[in-house]
């Protein structure tokens, strides 16, 4: 079992920053490549970034990239979610995933074994 804790959403202005963290705890963190899913009200669950259990691949979904940045410290057991230049598209539930079937940074929800229990960020236009 992993645990995953959410935190660092919030309300911001569109073209704001946020940064979200997620601490884990449970196995060993390292062993798991994570991801990065958001969900808008009547909208399904998608795709945002995803990391490798080595910090070395990154994915992200076209929506974010050049925006949004992943990153892991694996010393510290946590995944960050760095959220530059903020569009009121982008409000929606995040949530953290651990992946402990992939060493790349899989897409697919249902490639994630375990989920926090998600962040709220809205962005205000």
């Amino acid at each position: 079992q992993v645990q995953l804790v959410e935190s660092g959403g919030g309300l911001v202005q569109a073209g704001g920053s946020l940064r979200l963290s997620c601490a884990a705890s449970g196995r060993t963190f390292s062993n798991y490549a994570m991801g990065w899913f958001r969900q808008a009200p009547g909208k399904e669950r998608e795709f945002v970034a995803g990391i490798s259990w080595s910090g070395g691949r990154t994915s992200y979904a076209n929506s974010v990239k050049g925006r949004f940045t992943i990153s892991r410290d694996n010393a510290r057991n946590a995944v960050y979610l760095q959220m530059n230049s903020l569009k009121p598209e982008d409000t929606a539930v995040y949530y953290c995933a651990a992946d402990s079937g992939n060493s790349y940074p899989s897409r697919t929800a249902g490639d994630y074994d375990f989920w926090g229990q998600g962040t709220q960020v809205t962005v205000s236009s």
